[in-house]
């Protein structure tokens, strides 16, 4: 672990006219490498050099005394980079006590020596994480330089950079989900393109697939969104106390939050056994709560809350799901299990905050809060607390039961005898095993060689090695060629089903798509075959892109019928791209769809009438098109004229 000491030397943070200077102790695996005196830009420089685990301090006010500035200086620090005031978070105590506990002294009038007892410290995992931002980025995208102020090519100039501000943003948008990160956007429209777009993403800024940067006509810029105040975390290894919902069922789910309503875990698994649910709890902290979701709590939930020994929680009624979406939507979930076990945690969290309001400020400084939460949740009155915490811990050994034998017993003997008989036994076994593992490596080793002559007098005659290629070659060959002539016959099969089907009179074939999907279309085309002229018939519109649509012109289609169940699925986007590539783009109304596998009929009649209501559709998007340009150029060769009268 890479750690950072630092104290003050000379000078002020505060001071605008002599700039203070910081004595550095970087302390690796708790040896000291090196001892500097630098600036608070020189700092920064080397932070991001060496990118350091910690950044330990005694005072917050030596590098930031006012809240801005320690929000500008945790944003510069690396995302890995943790600032620890040493010292202790909202109740402070000095260096000198807290070096004590763990048997460090030092010169407090040396500040090498102050940075170099903070650094050692915090390496013992003492002090508390200083925390300024939620967990949340927010991504900027914006243009890095101005239109201006115009010219003859003003407008191809704009479009230029609105265009690529929104190519950047559709680059990162696509980023993001793969990586699957939720987020939402927000979009400035411009001429051409748009001028700003901003990603606000629920996750720490390392975890962003995408870095601050600035060129060309785009800058972007990542900055965490700002907590409403300072939050100092202990980085103490002691267990956490949990609010653990679970979820019983096939699908088991799991939720763990802190007692101040922090996500820790959320999961869910088909393959978990009870015993692993219990290692995963315990794995995350210490519950102190089990909750469900339901009334009265399930059997499962019961019993590991026994393994546990921790408080019940249910509400007073099954938690509707209107109720779920609103709780556990603000953290996000996968599946309907994790939805309820995280709903059933934070429903228990927001009962108990309420007991926690009054009893929290008569707590004296210096007392573990989460401590306190976890008595009074156990049913302990807060005195109780607090007098238990001032007695020194008693160790309570637990005494192995004595068990006298009486040795004229007959069947205590013969059990003697029968250990004393295995034990022998077992010790025989066991030189036995050591035996046999030798000699297999030794046999293993003979082998091992003779494989390698042998493949040695192999390597020697090329004819044999050409050989052996050429025939591993021609089986690649022969198993490509079965597989083709498998997917062929069956192909052929279905030809000769679907010529040898008769049609009713007033009928026409149609062949049938599962969805506007490339796999779809592919795997149509190898089992059916699609031929110009041919209707296809669509039966969910749950994807689609322009691609596809013109994969399906390529290939000579006469129109697509789409179900009339999924109407609701047409979009604006989905009915121009046909409309741009002419190609029919019927709804199935009346049509009398009948399906069999790849291969279905509908009425002739109607899809003649349809056809041309597309064909009068089509003539109206082309003249609308056509008025579109000229309106374009009109509104240029005016704007032209303007500036040449100007």
């Amino acid at each position: 672990m890479l750690i950072f000491g630092i104290d003050l030397i000379t000078g002020s943070a505060r001071s605008r006219t002599v700039q203070p200077k910081y004595a550095l102790i970087i302390l690796e695996d708790g040896i000291v490498i090196k001892e500097l005196s630098v600036s608070l830009h020189r700092l920064i420089r080397l932070v991001h050099r060496h990118q350091p685990d910690i950044i330990a301090v005694d005072s917050v006010q030596e590098i930031a005394p006012r809240t801005q500035d320690l929000y500008h200086f945790i944003e510069k620090l690396p995302s890995k980079t943790k600032l620890v005031l040493v010292t202790g978070g909202d109740r402070q105590a000095g260096l000198i006590q807290v070096a004590a506990r763990y048997n460090i002294t030092f010169d407090r009038f040396d500040p090498f020596a102050e940075a170099r007892a903070a650094a050692q410290v915090a390496g013992h995992g003492a002090g508390a994480q200083v925390v300024a931002f939620e967990k949340e980025t927010e991504i900027t995208i914006t243009r890095n330089r101005s239109p201006g102020k115009g010219g003859w090519s003003q407008n191809r100039y704009a479009r230029k950079i609105h265009g690529n501000v929104l190519r950047h943003a559709r680059e990162i948008e696509h980023e993001l989900q793969a990586g699957g990160l939720s987020y939402w956007k927000k979009e400035y429209k411009a001429f051409g393109g748009v001028s700003r777009v901003t990603f606000h993403v629920r996750e720490d800024r390392n975890r962003i697939p995408v870095s601050s940067s600035r060129g060309g006509d785009v800058q972007i810029r990542l900055s965490g969104k700002r907590l409403d105040r300072i939050q100092y975390r202990p980085l103490s290894a002691r267990p956490r106390y949990l609010i653990v919902g679970i979820d019983p069922g096939t699908t088991i789910g799991i939720a763990a939050i802190d007692l101040d309503g922090e996500l820790v875990k959320l999961q869910s698994s088909r393959q978990m056994t009870m015993a692993d649910v219990i290692e995963l709890i315990w794995s995350l902290g210490k519950p102190v709560i089990i909750a469900s979701d339901v009334v009265p709590m399930p059997f499962t939930v019961e019993k590991i809350r026994r393994a546990f020994q921790a408080v019940p929680y249910t509400p007073r009624q099954d938690i509707s799901v209107e109720t779920k979406y609103e709780l556990a939507g603000k953290f996000g979930y996968g599946n309907d299990h994790e939805r309820d076990a995280l709903t059933a945690a934070i429903e228990a969290c927001r009962y108990w905050r309420h007991k926690f309001s009054g009893i929290l400020k008569r707590v004296p400084p210096g007392v573990d809060l989460d401590e306190v939460k976890a008595g009074i949740i156990r049913g302990h009155s807060l005195e109780q607390i607090l007098t238990d915490r001032r007695k020194p811990a008693r160790v309570i050994q637990e005494k192995k039961p004595e068990v006298s034998l009486d040795s004229s017993d007959e069947r205590v003997r013969v059990l003697d005898g029968t250990v004393k008989d295995l034990r022998v036994l077992v010790s025989d076994l066991q030189s036995e095993i050591t035996d046999l593992k030798k000699q297999n490596r030794q046999l293993s080793r003979k082998i091992s060689e003779m494989k390698n002559e042998r493949q040695k007098g192999i390597n020697t005659e090329p004819d044999i090695i050409k050989r052996d290629q050429i025939i591993s070659s021609l089986k690649h060959r022969l198993r490509q060629e079965e597989r083709n002539n498998k997917k062929l016959q069956r192909r052929i099969k279905r030809f000769k089903e679907a010529d040898d089907e008769e049609m009713p009179p007033g009928t026409m074939t149609i062949k049938v798509l599962s969805d506007l999907s490339r796999e779809s279309f592919r795997l149509l085309t190898e089992r059916v075959g699609i031929h110009p002229g041919d209707v296809l018939y669509v039966k969910s519109l749950v994807s689609w892109g322009r691609g596809i649509v013109h994969e399906i012109v390529k290939s000579g289609a006469r129109a697509v019928i789409v179900n009339g169940k999924a109407v609701d699925s047409i979009t604006k986007e989905l009915k121009e791209a046909f409309l741009h590539e002419n190609l029919p783009f019927v709804i199935s109304k009346d049509m009398q769809i009948r399906v069999k596998g790849e291969i279905g009929t509908c009425d002739e009649e109607k899809f003649m009438d349809a056809l041309e209501d597309w064909a009068e559709e089509h003539e109206k998007f082309v003249k609308g098109k056509g008025e579109e340009m000229l309106d374009s150029l009109m509104k240029e060769y005016l704007a032209e004229r303007e500036r040449k009268v100007r």
